[in-house]
This record gives C-alpha cells, structure tokens and sequence, in this order.
C-alpha cells in the first residue's frame, strides 16, 4: 500500500527520491519521510500528512547526499503523526528502514527485543525491522545483507523493505517477501534505483527488474546483486518497459481522475488495437497461451478481484456465461482465500487487477494454483506479480492510472472480458462467425462513442448542484447493467463520501422500497436492452414513493424522459456492450458532486491505489 523509493549514485538523493514519492503518493498519503547519507551519518525528515508537508521541513532543513530512501505512508499501526512515519531506525540511527507489509508476529519480536534493552519510539509493527537488523550485527553478522537476510527469516507476513546503514555508504538493501507489493529495481548510468511501484523511476530509467516473492537485491551505484533469503545467488536481467513519464503528468486537467476519465477513448483504443479482425470475425489476444483444446476443457471459471476489479469480474460473468457457456463464479479475493474452494484441473481462475499488486488478489491466486487451478489474468501493469505468475494474461493496456478511484482501467477490464469470453467461445463453438462480427463491429465503435459521451458535461454540472448537500443514493440496475450500478454507488462513496448503495432494480421489493421517499436521489441504468420493460416497472415504483429518478437511457428514448427527473443520453449499443458506455456517466457524476463538495477527488481519505496490505 506504502510507496516506497531508494536511489545510490552520483546525484542529490534527496531531490530525485522526493519526486519519486509525489508519483507515488497515491499509494498513501497520511505521513511521508526521508533518510539521506550526509557526512557520515544517516539524517532523517518526517513529516504527517502529505507530502507538501514534508516539502516544507525539507526546505527548512534540507538534507545533501547521494544515498537514501524514502517513503509516502498508508497507515496500519500507529496513529498518522510523525513519530509513526517512516523511515524508522535502530537504537544508533545507523540503521534506517521503509517498509510495506504488516510484521504479523512483531509483538513478540519487540519483546524479545525490548528484553535486549532496545527502545522504541512508535506504534508501528515497522520499528521492530531495523531493531532486529541491529540485533543480528551485534551477535556478528558481518553486514547488512547477512542481517537483513537473518532479519526476514524471522519475521511472518508479505513484505517489501529497503534498508540502509551508516557504515556501509555504498549500498542498499531491499528485499521481498510474500505478496506485500512489489519491489523494482531501475539501473542508470552509474546510478540504480529502486521502488515500489514503476512510474516512480520511469522520469530516470526504463530499464527495470522486478523482485520474485522470496528475493533480496544488493544495490551499488552501478551493479545490483540478486540472492534468495537463504543466500543463494540468482541471476536476473533487466527489461525494458514502454511507458513514459509524461503520461503520468496531468496535462491541462484538474485531477487525475478526470484527465483519466476523459482518456477513455484513448485507452479503449489502444486496448482494443490489433486484437480484433471483423474481416474475418476473430480475436486474438497475445498473452492468452491456451490451446483452443484447452479452452474447450476448461468446465468452470472462477473470477476473483477486489473492489472495482470485482464490479468488473461480475459483467465478466455475464460475458462469459452468455458467450462462451461456461458456468462462472465471482469471488472477492479477500474471501477467497480463506475458504477451502472446490478447485479441479477443469477450472480456469481469472484474477483481474490494475496493478497486479493487490495482496488479496494475489494470494488468492497461490491458493487457486496450488489447489490445481489453471490461472489468467487481465491486469493494467506489464510485470507485475499477477502479471508474471498468470499462464495467461490480457494487458489492459490503459496506460499509468494514478487516481486512487479506477475509471479507465475499469472500462479497459471490461472490453478485455469481452475479448477473453469472444476468444473462449470461438475455441468451444458457442460463438458463431455472424455474432463475433457484430460484437467486434461494435466494439470498434466504442473509442468514438465514449468520446461522444464526454463531449458535453452539461447535465454533470447540473446535477452536481442538485446533488452535492446529498447524505444517501441509490443505484439501480438489472442483468449486465447491474454491476454498473454498484460501480456507481461505489464511485460516489470513494470521492464524494456520500453513503450510497447499489442494487438490483428487481430486488427493491424486498427491503430497499423502505429507504425510498422525495430526500432520496436514485439513479436508474435503464438503456433499451431486453430488460427494459421490467426496468420501467422499477422507475414507476421510484416515482410512486416520491424518490427523485436520474436515468441513464438511450438516445431517443421519449418514454422514460417522461417519467424520470432528470436523463442522461448514451448511444444506442449491444446490450453486452453496454456497460462500456453506461458506466463512464457513473464516473462523471462522481467526481462532478465531489469536486462540488471540495472533496479530495484524487487521494480520498482512508483510501490508496494499490492494496498492497490485507
């Protein structure tokens, strides 16, 4: 969850490890801090809060040095205040640490560690890291990678550290265990970096290594040295990644988010670009190494994800199900994970994640692995663990999303879905060549037609006035639409932090019907699918219980303009393209009401991008 950022070499650390963190805040934001290697000894600046208040203690107490660590914080023990920011250090401060995980057993390492006469300043599990560090170099251990490797054989839980030592001016150590986020290592010219997440190095580097759960790195300012905890040398290679810093900027935008919202078209472009031939109604998806005998043995699909991911994997069901016929399940990872699932050779698990980092998600694929699962993904980052441990995988291919709330990397999941269900049902005959030509004519049509949607924000300002003194919403939906309308309550709840549910529209006669009265917005998905007769029927029970509709219908749909408060128009589309449209009105609409009630739309409280900590 925590972004973490290291750099040795010829330059100002301090600079160079500061920008980093500010492309990465977005992993946490509640206290940050840096150590830097100054005349002989570590200096440490902290600070509660954002970075911008550690932008101002720096620059009344600026630190000069070529070696250091940095870390923007997402608190799991400890209260946000400066003593529990990181880096954390040892008795002498000649140790310093950032970590990402939570230390499962640290209560009894502090004990035995207190026992010892060490003294411990914060709340946090971090602290006992760098104590045990110390303990190891006095019982001998001749450096900091020999303690940092005894350090991890002790401690339980994933992990990613980074490490630092007075004495030792020319090195730094990080390390990975389990599946606590990652850890890659960018190599310049006389210079290496590392972090936590790759738009951090991406301004210095595109040559990057990814830390393997398991493995540690030993970094110089012109060589990194791998080995597994046990010490045992590995050999690794850098590669080189397609992203450019620029992207990563804002442009002329006011938020991330909606610079992101507004790259729709774009990103749906790209994910689409050279995957779909209408000329001879097929897909193709590189990343997808199953043979078409493979895909027709295939008797169930498992979906697991986390949160938006989840919203995604549900219209993943549909399209699955109703394209390609095979039975599908969709699983939060988090619960996954921890029930004993029914898993047989017969069974494909699909993870979906934009980073590829999310624990949950992970772990939930080493179970569904071990327990003889075959593993897919569609994730957003190339690289990542999800990435990498997948035996196949669909790139979204949206490009970085720096925004804590997901908008172009859910619509991007969502046409991959269709893309994966499309290649499926080719392979097992249940797609015939005249509806894959439909569905790929379509979808080609996407780009254009989201473009259209964002054409005019009008309505979005509109409504913003009406609704942002709002304290509850409903979201309404049914068949594929309806996992757009808990996408949409959840939008609203991450950056407006208005409490907002959504629900299917058919199951409002069984308890929702008693939240219903003239206080109470209700947003009704209701395009002209094979639903809509029934979703009319829902509307009129909306309107007879005096709750204000705003409906999302198609384009020329004058019967629902006369029953609904307020319209929003999407183009006429497939009923199985549909989320794809439907849902960029429920991003629009969020972040209108909260940019309206002066909401941080970019880093909402409580909240960061990638959930790298249960």
């Amino acid at each position: 969850m925590c972004g973490i950022v290291g750099y040795i070499g010829p330059r100002e650390a301090t600079n160079i490890i500061f920008e980093g963190l500010c492309t990465l805040e977005y992993r946490g934001y509640d206290s940050a801090g840096i150590a830097v290697q100054s005349n002989g000894h570590i200096e440490r600046r902290r600070a509660a809060g954002k970075l911008s208040n550690l932008q101002a203690v720096l620059s009344e107490r600026p630190i000069a040095g070529h070696r250091g660590i940095g870390h923007t914080r997402w608190a799991t023990h400890g209260k946000v205040n400066e003593t529990n920011a990181h880096p954390h250090r040892d008795c002498t401060g000649d140790v310093v640490v950032i970590h990402n995980g939570i230390v499962e057993n640290y209560l009894p390492i502090k004990e035995m560690l207190r026992a010892e006469g060490h003294n411990f300043i914060s709340e946090t599990d971090t602290e006992v890291l760098p104590h045990l560090i110390e303990h190891y170099l006095k019982q001998g251990a001749p450096n900091l990678e020999e303690a940092m490797r005894l350090m991890l054989g002790d401690i339980r839980g994933s992990h990613a550290i980074v490490a630092m030592r007075a004495q030792e001016p020319d090195v730094l150590v990080a390390a990975r265990l389990g599946n606590a986020g990652g850890v890659v290592v960018g190599y310049g010219e006389n210079e290496m970096f590392v972090a936590s997440d790759q738009p951090a190095l991406l301004p210095h580097t595109r040559s990057l290594a990814f830390l393997e759960p398991g493995e540690v790195v030993v970094l110089t300012n012109n060589n990194a040295r791998y080995l597994k905890i046990d010490g045992t040398p590995l050999e690794k290679s850098s590669q080189t990644v397609a992203w450019d810093p620029i992207s990563a900027a804002k442009g002329g935008y006011k938020h991330f988010m909606e610079k992101e919202i507004h790259e729709q078209p774009r990103s749906l472009t790209d994910t689409l670009r050279g995957r779909l031939s209408i000329e001879a109604g097929k897909v193709e998806l590189e990343g997808v190494t199953f043979t078409p005998q493979e895909m027709r043995d295939f008797k169930k699909v498992t979906i697991i994800a986390c949160g938006t991911a989840w919203h995604a994997g549900l219209i993943g069901k549909y399209l699955i199900e109703e394209i390609a016929r095979i039975p599908t399940d969709v699983e939060q990872a988090s619960e996954y994970r921890y029930r004993n699932p029914v898993v047989d050779p017969g069974t494909l698990v699909l993870s979906i994640t934009q980073s590829g980092e999310t624990v949950d998600t992970l772990e939930a694929m080493s179970e569904a692995k071990r327990l003889g699962a075959r593993l897919a993904t569609i994730v957003n980052v190339i690289g990542s663990q999800a990435d990498r441990v997948s035996d196949s995988k669909v790139h979204v291919q949206a490009g970085p999303e720096i925004a804590v709330a997901s908008t172009k990397v859910f619509t991007g999941m969502i046409a991959d879905e269709l893309m994966l269900a499309m290649l499926l049902g080719q392979a097992r005959g249940t797609l015939d060549d005249a509806r894959a030509r439909e569905l790929i004519d379509g979808l080609l049509k996407i780009p254009n037609l989201a473009g259209d949607l964002l054409a005019d924000e009008t309505i979005y300002d509109h409504l913003a006035s009406q609704l942002y003194e709002a304290t509850d919403m409903l979201y309404l939906g049914r068949g594929i639409n309806y996992p757009v309308a808990l996408e949409g309550a959840l939008k609203i709840k991450e950056i407006s932090y208005i409490h907002a549910e959504g629900c299917p529209a058919g199951e409002m006669k069984h308890g929702i019907n008693a939240l219903i009265d003239r206080t109470l917005p209700v947003v009704c998905i209701a395009p002209k699918d094979r639903l809509y007769p029934k979703m009319l029927s829902n509307i009129e029970q909306v309107k007879a219980r005096d709750g204000m509709v705003i409906a999302i219908a198609t384009e020329g749909d004058t019967e629902l303009r006369d029953k609904a408060d307020e319209v929003i128009y999407i183009p006429p589309v497939d009923y199985l393209l549909s989320p794809l449209l439907t849902s960029i009105p429920m991003q629009l609409l969020a972040y209108k009401v909260a940019v309206r009630r002066g909401a941080d739309v970019d880093q909402p409280r409580n909240l960061a991008k990638s959930v790298t900590v249960e």
